[in-house]
C-alpha cells in the first residue's frame, strides 16, 4: 500500500468497506450468541445426561442382570445358565431402554 508522508498506511475505499461489514458480522455473530447461548448450555447439559443415562443403562442392566443369575448358579448349582440368561435380559432390557430414549425425541426448555 501507498504510505503517506506522516508514514501511516492509507486506506483505500474497498478496506473501508471489508472492516464495516467485518464490524457487523461480528455485532451479528455476538446477537446470535446472546439470543442462543442459553439454549446451547441447556442442550448440551441435556445431550450429556441422556448420554449418561444410556451409558449406565448399557452397562449396569447387563451387569446386574448377570450378577443376580450368577448368584442363583452358586445357590442352585446350575452354573452357568441363569448366569447366561441374565445377561440375556439384562441387555435386552438395555436395547429397550435405549429405544425408548431415542424415540421420545428432544425436550423444550422451560421457559420457551
Amino acid at each position: 500500500m501507498a504510505k503517506d508522508e506522516t508514514g501511516q498506511d492509507m486506506q483505500s475505499p474497498q478496506d473501508a468497506r471489508l472492516s464495516s461489514l467485518d464490524e457487523r458480522l461480528d455485532r451479528a455473530k455476538q446477537d446470535e450468541a446472546k439470543r442462543s447461548g442459553r439454549d446451547a448450555d441447556h442442550s448440551q447439559r441435556l445431550i450429556r445426561s441422556v448420554g449418561s443415562r444410556i451409558l449406565s443403562d448399557l452397562v449396569g442392566l447387563p451387569f446386574g442382570g448377570g450378577l443376580i443369575g450368577w448368584l442363583i448358579d452358586r445357590a442352585a448349582g446350575t452354573t452357568p445358565w441363569f448366569m447366561l440368561g441374565g445377561l440375556f435380559l439384562g441387555f435386552g432390557l438395555a436395547v429397550r431402554n435405549v429405544m425408548r430414549i431415542a424415540n421420545q425425541g428432544p425436550k423444550r426448555p422451560e421457559g420457551s
